[in-house]
């Protein structure tokens, strides 16, 4: 059972005194992240900082979502001091969806993307039908006769669906819809980002937030989103990324690597798993090499932004 928040800085002194042996271990340079698709050579994946057989790695990489999936949300921000919330929303803004698109969440978890999708192309809706109201206060007899026989009109719907290849994932997900209200508009289906399965040219925007890293072959996920996209549609992508100021790349390793896996092991009685996700981050590519990962697959004006000093990068682009 996780112990309880008033313990929280006792066992953390306790925990990091059992385990001082597990600080950061070498960073990967630009050229080793240049084997980027998490595939190496031989036959041998990227699991953290470990190596291991190709096929293994998504079975382990379930393993580590499937035990953290209660506490995915409290661990956020535990992990992350609540500033995730505002990485998000800065996806969101930079996206600025209009009522009527649909979105793929790819990886989406427990649904944080596609919620707030659905909530700011709803504002936007209501803001569009309140400005109409006013315009329409007192309208000619050229714009009643245009509007006669569409008050019955529905509003244009935007849709979300949240694609997770880990099925405790999506149940938690679907338990924060219910908790919310969030009853339409939203879709849930198990599937692998490498393998899709939907049609092609079928999203409007394509979004994988801390996803990606995650995946065994991220130029077949890079594929995947091209492919069910459609022309015109984005790909957005929010992730964990190199930070470039040196004084804060190294308190952003002391914290990562000193008291994320503590953290992990206090609120959701799990270390391994977050020692795991704080190594995969280190293995990710840099923001430039992602960004010409993205070009290779076919994606078009290619642009990236750095948050917090560049702890976590929006990458976007969009289909021709």
């Amino acid at each position: 059972m996780a112990a309880s928040f008033k313990e929280l800085p006792r066992k953390i002194v306790q925990i990091r005194n059992r385990s001082a042996k597990f600080g950061p271990r070498n960073r990967v340079g630009t050229s080793a992240a240049r084997c980027c698709s998490g595939a190496a050579a031989g036959g041998s994946a990227h699991f953290g900082f470990e190596e291991v057989p190709e096929g293994e790695k998504a079975e382990r990489v379930y393993k580590v979502f499937e035990s953290v999936a209660q506490k995915y949300d409290v661990m956020n921000d535990a992990m992350s001091l609540g500033i995730h919330r505002l990485w998000k929303d800065s996806l969101l803004r930079l996206m600025n969806p209009q009522p009527g698109l649909k979105l793929l969440d790819t990886a989406g978890g427990t649904g944080d993307i596609s919620f707030r999708f659905l909530e700011y192309t709803r504002s936007v809706r209501e803001g569009q039908l309140r400005r109409r109201a006013r315009a329409n206060q007192t309208p000619s007899w050229q714009e009643i006769a245009g509007g006669y026989g569409s008050e019955g009109a529905e509003p244009v719907e935007s849709r979300a669906v949240v694609c997770d290849i880990n099925k405790e994932m999506l149940k938690v997900g679907k338990e924060r819809a219910e908790t919310a209200g969030i009853t339409t508009g939203l879709s849930w289906v198990v599937g692998d980002a490498e393998e899709l399965p939907f049609n092609d040219d079928q999203f409007d925007v394509y979004t994988i937030a801390f996803g990606i890293r995650n995946v065994t072959h991220i130029e077949q996920a890079l594929q995947e989103a091209l492919r069910v996209l459609k022309p015109g549609g984005r790909f957005m992508c929010l992730e964990f990324s190199k930070v470039s100021n040196p004084l804060l790349s190294r308190l952003y390793d002391a914290y990562s690597f000193q008291m994320i896996p503590v953290l992990g092991e206090v609120i959701a009685g799990d270390w391994k798993s977050y020692q795991y996700l704080v190594e995969s981050i280190r293995r990710f590519p840099d923001q430039e090499t992602f960004k010409e990962m993205i070009e290779e697959t076919g994606f078009f004006r290619v642009q990236y932004i750095n948050l917090t000093g560049g702890v976590v990068a929006i990458h976007s682009g969009f289909k021709l």
